[in-house]
């Protein structure tokens, strides 16, 4: 059988030997281009031969050549089609060569924990001891030290802990070897803030965090009063509660406080964190002790409290720690003893004959220095700062000064905590930085934000470092050393509108509390929260300078 294979096509026939063994030893007689070729095969043994060629190395190659070109076919164009379409020129096609891709989001739900205490009790010993009874666990220890094993065993522990305490005494692992030198670490760290925590109000229905206050001894733990701030659409069976948070527990507040009237302003004692008063919306003042329950201790008389909702309160530094004095659109300020909060210590009337005689102006946040023990200061509805002193004799006497620039409420004034004599206040669509020595106008101001600011404090750790709330939920860090036309750092805190702000003593944390009942912990970096290399020295330079140039325009414009 023979078989040979043309470009498509494979041809077989039938051979005698002869044509076989001629064909075998005249291999190029044949007429074949592709030569496969399988021998005769007797009928007992098979042999097969085959001779493997490229295509491309055997018979004519193609060769090609440039030809003109040439219409096959011509279709002329129909007028009656025309009308149907609509001349484009030039026409745009954008092509993105890049997959399509979709975002989604997945809330997991929150993972709840909850800490527990437990009471160690001595155990191992065998059941019949009582570890009660002395004599019986003496009898016992007696028995075990007669046992032949006890002495070796001790004996073989006893050279490992010898070994341990000798090595303990020869290193002191806690030693600082260079604690006195003077820190010289560089502070080039680029300003950010993190997110470690968010505290969520536990009730339904949505109130707002409208004041956070911190733990006097320790940064772990804080109060937050709620309140809903359109009080006309308060509906039936509104949530009362304030609560006390552990920021390492989001899941469920440490403490609750359950008061009379919703609460607008909570503060801890400086002197006993037991203790924490709050102002609620009716315009009473409740007092409360952690340690005997939710509800509270003493609460002011209706009669005698302020007429309207109580927006801040302050305990200035005394002795005994019990003086407290509160501010309301009511336009009072009263002081109190909480000691007895039968009625005020003391009652001052908002109304200063140098800025519109005979207006009683609402009072909506309170400033106090401890270096300062007889002044503070009231920032008001009308836009207008009111520096007063209590020591004077007349309710006239004691509001000494008025600083006008705000176009709407102040809802912050804090004085810096390094040179008291400058004080921030935040309102309408700025914050301000004053100086006492100025009264016409601030030293220094923001530009106009393009929403409302809410509230503003001082960091206590860097002079020129200061925070602002916004209703669009961002928080600004400025820095007035580095940047004073724009923020040093901004983080979208939330979604919803901020109401709250409040910085730890130690400057490292931020509390922001939102519309929505969230308290979000910050975290700051090193350049915000820690005193830069000659911060101090600048930032001074920076106030007196800017508190001569005021001085040098107001007397211009006298």
């Amino acid at each position: 059988l023979r078989k040979w294979r043309t470009a498509n096509t494979v041809f077989s026939e039938r051979c005698t030997c002869s044509e076989i063994t001629e064909r075998c030893l005249h291999p190029l007689r044949s007429t074949e281009s592709r030569k496969d070729w399988q021998s005769y095969n007797p009928p007992d043994m098979e042999i097969v031969y085959v001779y493997t060629k490229k295509r491309s190395e055997f018979g004519r190659q193609p060769v090609f050549s440039d030809v003109a070109a040439e219409v096959n076919c011509d279709l002329q164009p129909e007028d009656s089609l025309r009308k149907d379409f609509i001349d484009k020129n030039p026409v745009d096609m954008a092509i993105q060569y890049a997959p399509e891709m979709s975002e989604h989001e997945v809330n997991t739900e929150r993972y709840e924990t909850e800490s527990r205490g437990m009471n160690h009790t001595e155990g191992g010993w065998p059941k019949d001891i009582n570890p009660a009874e002395v004599e019986q666990t003496i009898r016992f220890r007696k028995k075990v030290e007669k046992d032949e094993y006890y002495i070796s065993v001790i004996q073989k522990l006893g050279d490992g802990m010898e070994h341990y305490l000798k090595q303990n005494t020869a290193i002191d692992i806690y030693e600082e070897y260079f604690s006195d030198s003077a820190s010289t670490k560089v502070m080039d760290e680029t300003p950010s803030a993190k997110t470690i925590n968010i505290l969520r109000d536990p009730q339904e229905a949505k109130r707002s965090v409208t004041h956070i206050s911190w733990y006097p001894d320790g940064a772990h733990r804080l109060a937050a009063a709620y309140s809903l701030l359109e009080f006309q659409k308060s509906p039936e069976g509104m949530p009362l509660e304030a609560y006390i948070w552990e920021i390492e527990n989001p899941n469920k507040p440490e403490q609750t406080l359950k008061p009379s009237s919703t609460m607008l302003c909570l503060e801890y004692n400086p002197k006993d964190p037991h203790l924490l008063v709050g102002g609620c919306y009716n315009g009473q003042l409740a007092l409360f002790d952690t340690r005997k329950g939710a509800q509270p201790l003493e609460v002011t008389p209706v009669e005698i409290s302020h007429k309207d909702p109580v927006h801040k309160l302050i305990f200035p530094s005394s002795k005994t720690g019990s003086d407290v004095f509160s501010t309301s659109t009511d336009g009072q300020v009263m002081w109190w003893d909480i000691r007895k909060l039968v009625e005020p210590v003391e009652t001052l009337p908002l109304e200063f004959a140098g800025y519109m005689p005979g207006l009683r102006m609402g009072g909506i946040t309170l400033e106090y220095e401890s270096t300062m023990p007889t002044k503070f200061m009231v920032g008001t509805e009308q836009g207008v700062i009111l520096s007063c002193n209590r020591k004077a004799k007349t309710p006239q006497e004691k509001i000494v000064a008025a600083f006008t620039g705000h176009h709407g409420p102040i809802y912050a004034l804090q004085r810096n905590p390094f040179y008291p004599k400058q004080f921030l206040s935040v309102g309408d669509w700025t914050a301000r930085v004053w100086s006492e020595d100025a009264k016409e106008s601030p030293i220094m101001w923001t530009k106009y934000n393009r929403t409302y600011l809410t509230d503003g404090c001082w960091s206590p750790t860097r002079p020129a470092v200061f925070f602002t709330s916004s209703m669009s939920g961002t928080l600004d860090v400025w820095d007035i050393l580095f940047k004073q036309t724009s923020p040093a750092l901004t983080v979208q805190v939330s979604d919803e509108s901020l109401h709250s702000v409040r910085c730890h003593d130690q400057g490292r944390l931020v509390a922001c509390g939102s519309h929505s009942g969230d308290i979000t912990l910050l975290e700051l970096s090193s350049t915000l929260s820690s005193v830069q290399p000659n911060e101090k020295q600048n930032i001074n330079t920076l106030f007196e300078r800017e508190t001569r140039r005021e001085k040098i325009l107001e007397g211009r414009r006298r």
